[in-house]
């Protein structure tokens, strides 16, 4: 079982990663779109070309391969949602998510690779299009997570990118800088 998450990852924000290597603040605002194509296009590469390794934890502690890429898939689809409510409501609050949680009720280990490669692509693409599609006037535009974080449509997409760029590092060791 897989010790739930609890530290807050916003200090992306403010710093670059010294584990994956994302400067976060430094990423154009521009580029998250291209970023998000790339890093979907990379995990395409991870499910499709993995053996039995795919299912294997590392560790009892540490997600495998197929279950990141669900995970990542399932970022994308969440914050597609959730930016289309920061885009259309005024200050949106977020239901929480658990992210563990989800792991066993959707049954990552169990999904099939090729079915996640092509679910990831199109939920990566369709974030592509809304966060290209952000004009200049709703970068600023809020909404607020259940911990009590208030983000801007700017600080959501840096904040963002980094989660998928973070787990594919966690499963492939390839840095981002």
């Amino acid at each position: 079982m897989i010790i739930p998450e609890t530290k807050s990852w916003t200090w992306v924000l403010d710093t670059s990663c010294p584990d994956c290597g994302l400067d976060t603040p430094a990423v154009p605002l521009a580029r998250i779109p291209a970023l998000t194509r790339a890093n979907a296009a990379a995990w395409h590469e991870v499910l499709v070309s993995g053996g039995d390794e795919l299912r294997s934890r590392p560790n009892p502690d540490t997600w495998s391969p197929l279950e990141y890429a669900c995970h990542v898939r399932d970022v994308f689809v969440l914050f597609d949602e959730r930016l289309r409510l920061m885009l259309t409501r005024d200050a949106p609050d977020f239901a929480n998510w658990d992210q563990d949680a989800t792991a066993v009720e959707s049954r990552y280990a169990e999904q099939d690779p090729v079915r996640v490669a092509a679910d990831l692509a199109a939920a990566g693409g369709t974030l592509a299009d809304a966060f290209a599609a952000v004009a200049d006037d709703q970068w600023s535009r809020t909404g607020n997570r259940s911990d009590g974080t208030v983000f801007t449509v700017e600080s959501f997409a840096r904040y963002f990118i980094h989660d998928p760029v973070h787990h594919l590092w966690d499963v492939t060791g390839v840095r981002a800088d």
